[in-house]
């Protein structure tokens, strides 16, 4: 697998929405406030939607056009791998 420009960013992004997963844990099992607890949910599904437009926006812009210009994919297939990996934006 080739490594993105932004993997180091997403891992961050990853690791911050699993501390917020370990303490949304915690918070369910102390009975804390659902507004707390929204708001922790919040946090993470924001982490991980960034972390997942980083890696998309990164694939498009690196790896899809470099396979084009390297002759290891051919136009028309990057452009349906394009239209794939678009759906998760």
């Amino acid at each position: 697998m080739t490594i993105h420009t932004t993997h180091s960013e997403v891992l961050k992004r990853l690791k911050r929405a699993q501390g917020h997963l370990k303490s949304i844990v915690t918070m369910l099992e102390e009975e804390r406030s659902c507004l707390d607890i929204a708001q922790q949910l919040q946090a993470v599904e924001s982490a991980i939607t960034n972390a997942k437009r980083a890696l998309v926006h990164d694939h498009i812009d690196h790896c899809l056009d470099k396979a084009v210009h390297e002759g290891k994919q051919s136009a028309r297939d990057a452009i349906q791998e394009f239209k794939a990996i678009s759906k998760y934006l």
